[in-house]
């Protein structure tokens, strides 16, 4: 394999944990389920755990010696040649109150560089999946086919999305509120459907802070291989030991411009 291909054989089994993690998701969402807080202060459920267990299981089944990352199950030999990354409910706040904007999240990195990256929408029955050396491929009920970002020439005409403002510290907001402002429009709300809506041609920038690796890495061979750009707020590739604030643009034209107008912060 070369550093700029995936194996078919990765795209299949992802496509496997997403099924086994999306009957999890059904089978618990909207029932009466204990949410608890973990020590950030963000919810989890039984459901989260056990569709992370489910889709390890799966993973050590096939691939012994691959490392795993997990939200709900922390790491496993993290140095090992392919590492998967996995958020099984991305959106658990959502999930706990009956809204079906959640998904999973399944990445797959070969050498600490993301060559796979999958987001499934169970309850929509969509699906988004990007592989390097390939063209990104959105899954509904009507099928498969490819998609493309939208052009965009500047941040005037463009619709902007983050999961929530409240993501942003107090050095951030001012440096978000700039991009905000220089927008056509902002959305609340996204959460991962956001960059699989980007992908799609459906919005043009995400523009988010105090991610984790389980929360952006899937997205990354997502909106690349849709043809956007998806970055940290200086402009760096995203890694394990990246900078928790994110920004992914359909156009490199606007993709530049909310980078000016973050670079307050990013010389703070």
């Amino acid at each position: 394999m070369t550093a700029a291909s995936c194996p078919r054989a990765f795209v299949t089994l992802a496509g496997e944990m997403a099924a086994a993690a999306g009957e999890v998701a059904h089978r618990y969402f909207r029932t009466r389920l204990d949410v608890q807080d973990k020590p950030d202060d963000t919810p989890v459920t039984l459901a989260d755990r056990e569709a992370e267990a489910r889709i390890r299981e799966i993973i050590a089944d096939r691939y012994h010696d691959h490392g795993v990352i997990g939200e709900e199950g922390g790491s496993d030999r993290p140095e090992a040649e392919y590492v998967w990354v996995l958020d099984p409910i991305d959106g658990t706040k959502k999930f706990v109150t009956g809204n079906p904007l959640f998904g999973t999240l399944i990445a797959l990195l070969h050498e600490g560089r993301p060559i796979l990256g999958l987001i499934d929408m169970p309850m929509l029955g969509e699906r988004w999946i990007g592989a390097a050396g390939r063209a990104t491929r959105f899954e509904d009920r009507q099928g498969a086919r490819e998609v493309r970002v939208r052009p965009c020439a500047e941040l005037a005409g463009a619709v902007l999305t983050a999961t929530t403002p409240h993501m942003f510290g107090d050095a951030e907001f001012p440096a978000f509120e700039r991009v905000r402002k220089a927008a056509k429009m902002v959305l609340y709300g996204g959460d991962c459907f956001a960059y699989g809506a980007l992908a799609s041609g459906h919005l043009d920038l995400v523009v988010e802070a105090d991610m984790d690796p389980y929360d952006f890495m899937a997205l990354v061979p997502v909106v690349e291989g849709a043809g956007g750009v998806i970055t940290d707020w200086k402009g760096g590739a995203l890694g394990l030991e990246t900078d928790r604030r994110i920004i992914a643009a359909g156009d490199q034209r606007v993709h530049e411009a909310a980078l000016e107008l973050l670079a307050g912060i990013n010389s703070a």
